[in-house]
């Protein structure tokens, strides 16, 4: 669906298995280590097994800053190509549902992460940068889709915002993971949409049962081949013409 010139792949812990062994030329591969200034915060016990994302939320800002392109989070989707327009922008995010927040009123607007564009040194992703350690404070995303969306709000010229449905049509809600992974696919649905983010921290393991009776234990290419659900629609075109197990 991007077609893209090259696919850098940043890993701190080496992928294995028969996909990656599948995937692994197609990628330029590079070894990264933990980010110091993450690693030195104090977290809450329920945040450190999580603590990987924080690196993460880190890392693409600085990749983005300095090289540019399209950053995308594992489990990403892509369901048609990114319109010419967005690749010249200097920065573009999209919209996810609304988030509740311990310290807020009310659940305020959120832009994901999960997937931007970004021209190199771009302003908005500069801005957001300087600000992110700082802004850690022991929740899942204050420092990253909040931090963004107040910048934006206050530089509204630095990045263009895309609508939910572009990159995020199934909400990180129960009722949007039961549609996305149980509810009968419908193209139509999708009709503006570029790219799904799975939000598979929300279903992947076996025991999280809260969002979705799904988890990755089920998605088998078998699954994805007989089994009509949004997720199974959408991943089906991908398919090798063989399974591979």
């Amino acid at each position: 669906m991007i077609q893209p010139d090259e696919i850098q792949l940043h890993v701190h812990h080496l992928p294995y298995g028969i996909y990656w062994d599948l995937v692994r030329p197609l990628v330029t591969l590079h070894r990264i280590e933990p980010v110091a200034e993450v690693a030195q915060r104090a977290a809450p016990e329920w945040l450190i097994p999580l603590r990987y994302a924080h690196h993460a939320d880190v890392i693409r800002l600085d990749l983005l800053a300095q090289h540019g392109g399209m950053y995308a989070d594992m489990d990403t989707l892509f369901v048609r190509p990114i319109p010419d327009e967005l690749w010249t922008q200097q920065a573009v995010i999209g919209r996810e549902n609304p988030v509740d927040y311990f310290d807020s009123d009310g659940p305020e607007d959120s832009l994901t992460n999960a997937l931007m564009l970004s021209q190199p040194s771009s302003s908005f992703i500069t801005q957001w940068r300087e600000q992110i350690i700082d802004a850690m404070n022991d929740t899942w995303s204050g420092h990253s889709c909040r931090l963004a969306t107040r910048i934006a709000a206050e530089h509204p010229g630095l990045v263009r915002i895309e609508p939910q449905s572009s990159f995020s049509p199934f909400a990180h809600t129960v009722e949007g993971i039961r549609t996305l992974l149980e509810g009968a696919y419908d193209p139509q649905v999708l009709a503006h949409t570029f790219s799904v983010h799975l939000c598979a921290h929300l279903w992947w393991d076996f025991g999280r049962r809260d969002f979705s009776a799904v988890s990755a234990s089920e998605v088998t290419e078998g699954y994805i081949r007989n089994v009509n659900t949004n997720l199974t629609g959408l991943a089906r075109p991908f398919l090798p013409e063989h399974d591979l197990f």
